[in-house]
């Protein structure tokens, strides 16, 4: 490399952005798009801005919104989401649907129970590591439902049969959901745990089947919580398949 290849290379990557650093706020885009921009090898002129007058005379200057702002030789790219497009990487939809909050349920809730299962036997792979991977999952499920009831309820009323005919079911189902899962773990009460467990499950699977594939109706799944989304479909189904067969499991076990 010549040595005015070496200049231009160098001044290709530099970068200057304009963030807010306040004494009670430091904007964390603004802190995201500077760790990208030296992740991507860029030499980062980092501009602080200090004061609400100093950010309201970069906005109206630049006839921008919001900050930060990040500049790459000279030309303003835009954001954090435009800086991430600029360097070729993928920007989440806030709107689009995605898998990745179940999937990070069941692989945490999996890697617990196998966890404890090593603990207290010594072995991952035991029938009890499968019970507390259904009980752990119903646990956390129940808990993103609680985190906001009120918008998990409005979602859940969308396609579920026994909300639309008695709505405070819809507030009640993850209370049931989350106590038959601390029931299933804890190995007390079975007697009750079982035939609750089986009737949200086999009431959410015909209401999941029903709105999915009878219906044809593209939903969003309140699994997760109102914020959700996840599309209702195999997945939500699969949360009610699974209560069906450990209640199964736990009738069986009340029977034996």
């Amino acid at each position: 490399m010549t040595k005015v290849e070496f200049v231009s290379a160098a001044a290709a990557k530099r970068a200057a952005i304009h963030r807010m650093v306040m004494p009670g706020h430091v904007c964390p885009w603004g802190l995201k798009a500077k760790h990208l921009l030296e992740s991507n090898g860029y030499q980062v002129e980092d501009r602080h801005l200090t004061s609400r007058d100093e950010i309201d005379a970069f906005k109206a200057k630049h006839k921008v919104a919001t900050t930060p702002q990040i500049f790459i030789n000279g030309v303003r790219v835009g954001g954090y989401d435009d800086l991430k497009r600029f360097l070729g990487k993928a920007v989440r939809d806030p709107n689009g649907t995605t898998y990745v909050p179940v999937i990070a349920l069941f692989a945490i809730s999996a890697l617990g129970a196998l966890a404890l299962s090593t603990s207290v036997f010594g072995t991952p792979f035991t029938i009890r590591a499968g019970e507390w991977f259904i009980g752990l999952s119903m646990i956390v499920l129940a808990l993103l439902k609680l985190q906001d009831v009120e918008k998990f309820s409005a979602m859940f009323l969308n396609y579920d049969l026994l909300s639309q005919r008695w709505v405070p079911y819809a507030s009640l189902y993850p209370l049931l959901e989350g106590v038959t899962g601390i029931l299933m773990l804890s190995d007390r009460l079975i007697w009750l745990a079982a035939p609750v467990t089986l009737f949200i499950g086999l009431e959410g699977a015909i209401s999941v089947f029903k709105a999915v594939y009878v219906d044809r109706r593209e939903l969003k799944c309140a699994c997760v919580g109102g914020s959700s989304n996840v599309p209702l479909g195999f997945i939500s189904l699969t949360e009610n398949l699974m209560m069906i067969v450990m209640a199964v499991w736990m009738g069986r076990m009340l029977v034996g």
